[in-house]
């Protein structure tokens, strides 16, 4: 209590008072004092003494509640638990003697007190567990909840007390269940037969989307091929100006340097399709590298012809390369093989249609059974010479250039079914000299021409 009474401090505080009303009337010396001041001073006196006390009062109360509440726990939680444990033992035994008495009343007091303990913690779990269901389920998840549960209870209910329920379930003495199970196995067989519709329809799908990712591939490699054999040819083409070029930019062709141009060439030509050939044979003919080159006796070398070119001897003259049988049996179709010099080539069964042989070189070219159906045969050299004394070339006879004799292409079974743009001359000849399988594919017919061939 002294402790109380030192907290309000009454004493001091009248002590301050009067000393600071002591220093007030010294200071105003004679002067008259007003008795306002005096009744304010009073009045501030009364009010701090006032809030001291209830201060005190409420610390006080505070202090009892504590203790109470300190008192009851330490009183109540000791009996709970013996409580308890009487209460689980007393149902323990009524299990273990088989008395339903004894068990009801045990797990009654039991239930009771657990629910008595665990109060204050459930009640400290809402809060948690509210700020968990927020946090898992947003407030737009929670209306879609109710409002489906309440959807569920409402038509619960109003099967249950609208008496539609009823109807229902009388309406279920009157089926045929037999029958309904008949036609619940057919419609079970139309479901699985549907299933198995939809599983052929995804099949099917699956099928064509595997088809055609399949051709892309396949496109992409035929751009891949495409640009890796162009790479292929542009490097040949490089090596083949180093190889037979000085650094003047003159033909300097020793005969290791053809033999290496022609193995060089041969193995290209295995590695490229028809497309590449065509370009590799268009960059050879234009190069003059396949055209017989005057040479110098002495030292081998390429003769100019005096107009900018180099001079053409067709008779003795020296190829840069020589093709020989590179093109046997090539597949040459669909492609552009214009102004191409051809000649001496051996072109046995070689597969010509569809390309385009304006102005080609064919003399002395063996093109016995070729394919040259729907060529373009328009300017053609097929002989030289006069086309009343050419004739196929001989492994024994030289070529006469000047009559034509053995300077022309040997036709022999070749077709030209549908040939193009084909002249008089070269249908002539060709009649002449393809024998009598060929003259029927021959456009024009070959009524009007012998046939030299004699077979």
């Amino acid at each position: 209590m002294s402790k109380e009474s030192n907290s309000s401090y009454p004493p001091e505080d009248n002590s301050d008072q009067n000393l600071q009303t002591d220093n007030f009337l010294d200071g105003l010396g004679d002067n008259e004092i007003t008795e306002k001041i005096l009744a304010e001073q009073d009045a501030l006196s009364a009010i701090s003494h006032l809030q001291s006390h209830h201060h005190s009062d409420v610390l006080k109360s505070d202090q009892s509640s504590g203790n109470v509440v300190s008192n009851y726990q330490s009183s109540v939680k000791p009996r709970a638990l013996i409580s308890t444990i009487l209460a689980i033992a007393l149902t323990s035994i009524g299990i273990i003697i088989n008395n339903p008495f004894l068990g009801i009343l045990g797990t009654l007091v039991t239930l009771g007190l657990s629910i008595t303990m665990l109060l204050p913690w459930i009640i400290n779990l809402l809060p948690w567990l509210e700020a968990k269901f927020k946090k898992w389920f947003s407030p737009q998840e929670i209306i879609l909840l109710l409002g489906l549960i309440g959807l569920s209870v409402s038509i619960i209910g109003l099967l249950k007390f609208t008496g539609v329920g009823e109807i229902i379930l009388s309406l279920g003495k009157f089926i045929n269940w037999d029958a309904s199970g008949t036609l619940a196995e057919w419609f079970g067989a139309l479901g699985q037969i549907s299933i198995a519709v939809v599983a052929v329809y995804v099949a099917w799908r699956q099928y064509i989307i595997s088809k055609d990712l399949t051709i892309q591939q396949n496109q992409l490699t035929v751009q891949q091929n495409i640009i890796t054999q162009q790479q292929t040819i542009d490097s040949y083409f490089q090596g083949i100006s180093d190889l037979v070029l000085d650094e003047e930019g003159l033909l300097e062709d020793w005969p290791q340097e053809r033999a290496i141009a022609e193995g060089r060439t041969a193995a290209i030509f295995s590695s490229v399709d028809g497309s590449g050939k065509a370009k590799i044979l268009r960059f050879l003919s234009r190069s003059k590298l396949l055209t017989p080159l005057k040479r110098d006796r002495r030292l081998g070398r390429a003769i100019l012809d005096g107009v900018g070119g180099y001079a053409e001897d067709r008779l003795e003259g020296v190829r840069v390369i020589d093709l020989g049988v590179m093109l046997a049996g090539a597949d040459l179709s669909k492609t552009d093989l214009r102004w191409i010099d051809l000649s001496e080539a051996n072109l046995v069964r070689a597969n010509l249609s569809g390309c385009d042989l304006v102005k080609v070189n064919l003399s002395r070219t063996i093109l016995y059974d070729a394919n040259l159906r729907n060529a373009d045969l328009n300017g053609v050299r097929f002989f030289y010479g006069y086309l009343q004394k050419a004739s196929p070339r001989s492994r024994i006879h030289p070529p006469n250039y000047d009559t034509g004799e053995h300077t022309g292409a040997v036709v022999e079974n070749a077709d030209f079914s549908k040939a193009e743009r084909m002249s008089d001359s070269v249908r002539r000849y060709c009649c002449a000299w393809c024998g009598e399988k060929s003259r029927k594919t021959i456009p024009g017919g070959c009524q009007d021409v012998e046939n030299l061939l004699g077979r």
